[in-house]
């Protein structure tokens, strides 16, 4: 008989420097099933970023007719540029038996938690399949010693995340799981048993 695996929307948030984008990196390679939901910007490209891979690049116009169509889980404006999260690449995602993981801050989790139950029926996929996860630093003293010990940022920029990542983890009680990145190989392996649960693996 053939395993039947559920798939899930998988929402994860975390201040910078926990390991966020490492862990997600892991869970690509490990899950081959799982699909990285890539945002929206009207902002250029960066250095070697590609469209349809780090964002897909739109213009402001097109961003607004998006915004106009509800085509969006939620969107913000930051800096004069706008970044969003299509539905429809999730609910194609989902459809096909797949789960879709999104990388996103505790704001915009916020409003994809609420769109998703508060204007999805239960037995819609996104509503049904929705798992939201914060990774916590051990502490905001080992933050401050990793994001120290990266030695790209200056100092007040170090203290504008730190003061972020407090912001941040005093909401994580929003999410329905917190995970705790004090060893990367304990973490993983907390997210994995977690999502192997939610698709039915275990």
């Amino acid at each position: 008989m053939t395993q039947q695996i559920k798939p899930i929307f998988l929402v994860i948030s975390a201040p910078s420097g926990c390991g966020k984008s490492t862990l997600i990196d892991l869970l690509l390679q490990e899950y081959p099933d799982m699909e990285y939901s890539v945002s929206c910007t009207t902002r250029a490209p960066r250095g070697e970023e590609e469209d349809g891979i780090d964002y897909h690049f739109l213009t402001v116009a097109r961003f607004q007719e998006l915004i106009a169509a509800d085509a969006f889980l939620e969107y913000a404006e930051v800096h004069g540029n706008y970044y969003g999260t299509l539905k429809q690449p999730v609910v194609d995602v989902l459809n096909q038996g797949h789960t879709m993981v999104l990388d996103i801050d505790v704001a915009g989790a916020a409003k994809v938690r609420h769109y998703v139950k508060h204007h999805l029926p239960p037995t819609d996929p996104l509503n049904a399949g929705f798992v939201d996860v914060f990774i916590n630093p051990p502490s905001l003293e080992e933050l401050r010693a990793r994001l120290e010990g990266r030695g790209t940022d200056a100092p007040d920029v170090i203290e504008r995340r730190l003061a972020n990542a407090e912001g941040e983890m005093a909401r994580a009680g929003e999410y329905m799981y917190q995970v705790t990145n004090d060893d990367l190989t304990i973490a993983y392996k907390t997210l994995c048993d977690l999502i192997d649960v939610k698709t039915g693996r275990m």
